[in-house]
């Protein structure tokens, strides 16, 4: 049961810090959040395949915002919201790398 409710506040915090509007406090405090539910994930090599779906997904939505900050003209408050909301993106798509990496190292570690 912890599990599920571990990778549910996992995806209720990734859900958040979609949030274009979220306050920079807010944002810090989700993050760390989010890094407290993933570091519970790591004691368990059967959560990577739930972080690699979720580092896709963080992929594909930084790509998106790359992708729209690109179609706004340079100079605009607009293209300056889009730019923070990519860089918050990328942050985001960090730490869920990283965490991926952690697991994976876990894993080829138990092996050695």
């Amino acid at each position: 049961m912890h599990r599920y409710v571990a990778r549910a506040n996992v995806d209720h915090y990734l859900d958040l810090l979609r949030d274009t509007n979220l306050t920079a406090p807010r944002r810090s405090t989700t993050i760390a959040l989010l890094i407290a539910e993933l570091d519970q994930l790591s004691e368990d090599a059967e959560h990577l395949e739930f972080a690699e779906t979720r580092v896709a997904g963080s992929r594909q939505q930084v790509a998106q915002a790359a992708a729209r900050r690109d179609s706004l003209s340079f100079g605009t408050s607009e293209r300056e919201d889009a730019e923070k909301h990519l860089i918050h993106l990328e942050n985001v798509h960090t730490v869920l790398d990283d965490f991926c990496h952690r697991l994976r190292h876990g894993i080829g570690s138990r092996h050695d």
